[in-house]
């Protein structure tokens, strides 16, 4: 899901569309372009109830939906999905668990773990407590998967936003590459044309090449 970005502020989505393409994420918040496909429309369909603002508590666990989510120092700003507080060993604090829905299945990279990750450095810049995992909810399994907001997963996270500010400051969009198992499954594949620009892209880098063969 798309977040609503403000002046200076990265989304937290955009973390998730780098991961998975750099010119994905440039399309969509650099050029504001958007366009869907099965895939979109049937996680957009996942994320109606979340998309809900609202509260309730169930067996000791209140769950808030669409919950507004900002880290001034980081510069980040999102909505979560989910997020469960779960009530300390004492009874009396809460612990946050974030949970972030998606259509799919786990994926091979780790798109959907920073996203998490960085949904859980904002809460606790929010609420000044530590937030230890977290959980991703696939709807082709029906089942969470548990993440664990370690060292590791918390500097890459860090990194990627860092990455992807630069590359929203510059307003650059990069260069189109094609990769069947990404581009096919991307909803932005006509408005991209990798096939096309990519190979042209190729053309041109070879052309160059070949000239400054001939200068040296």
């Amino acid at each position: 899901m798309r977040d609503d970005d403000e002046d200076g502020l990265v989304p937290i989505s955009a973390l998730q569309h780098y991961v998975y393409c750099p010119r994905q994420c440039a399309l969509i918040h650099v050029e504001r372009v958007w366009q869907e496909n099965r895939h979109t429309a049937e996680g957009r369909v996942l994320h109606e109830r979340a998309d809900v603002p609202r509260n309730e508590r169930r067996r000791g666990v209140r769950t808030a939906t669409a919950v507004a989510l900002v880290h001034p120092g980081l510069g980040l700003v999102g909505v979560a999905d989910v997020v469960e507080f779960h009530r300390d060993a004492d009874g009396v604090g809460e612990r946050p668990f974030p949970v972030e829905y998606k259509r799919g299945r786990p994926k091979a990279h780790r798109a959907d773990e920073i996203q998490l990750c960085a949904q859980a450095l904002c809460l606790e810049a929010m609420l000044a407590v530590p937030v230890a995992c977290g959980a991703l909810f696939y709807g082709a399994t029906r089942r969470r998967r548990d993440v664990a907001f370690d060292a590791e997963l918390r500097a890459l996270t860090l990194r990627t936003v860092e990455e992807v500010r630069t590359m929203l400051d510059a307003g650059r969009v990069p260069t189109a590459e094609y990769t069947a198992r990404r581009c096919d499954a991307c909803s932005l594949i006509d408005l991209c044309q990798p096939r096309t620009l990519g190979r042209a892209a190729g053309v041109d880098a070879w052309l160059r090449a070949q000239l400054e063969g001939d200068d040296a």
